[in-house]
């Protein structure tokens, strides 16, 4: 996801696009894989899930303001319609997908 343009047009769908600004070095990070496989598993197609390497995105950690990892931002139609850092249940996180 090194290049802006292809991030923006990501960001632009109007399927929800959730993404989950990480590194290889957390370990929050690795426990909160499971829950957005889970997440992916019970929504399906009516949510994207990208996850963005910070050490590898750095302007985009930037751009967004990621301070700690992981962060997840959900995006529609290319505006920020929520945003959490840390881990967050998976009943949570459907939550706030499903509104």
């Amino acid at each position: 996801m090194k290049q802006k343009g292809k991030f923006r047009q990501l960001i632009q769908s109007d399927t929800p696009v959730l993404i989950d600004f990480s590194a290889a070095w957390c370990e929050p990070c690795k426990a909160i894989a499971p829950i957005l496989k889970e997440v992916k598993a019970t929504v399906g197609a009516g949510v994207k899930i990208v996850k963005i390497d910070v050490d590898q995105n750095p302007q985009l950690a930037h751009q967004y303001q990621v301070r700690s990892v992981p962060t997840l931002i959900l995006f529609k139609d290319g505006k920020v319609k929520w945003r959490q850092s840390g881990v967050i249940p998976t009943q949570q996180l459907l939550g706030v997908l499903q509104a």
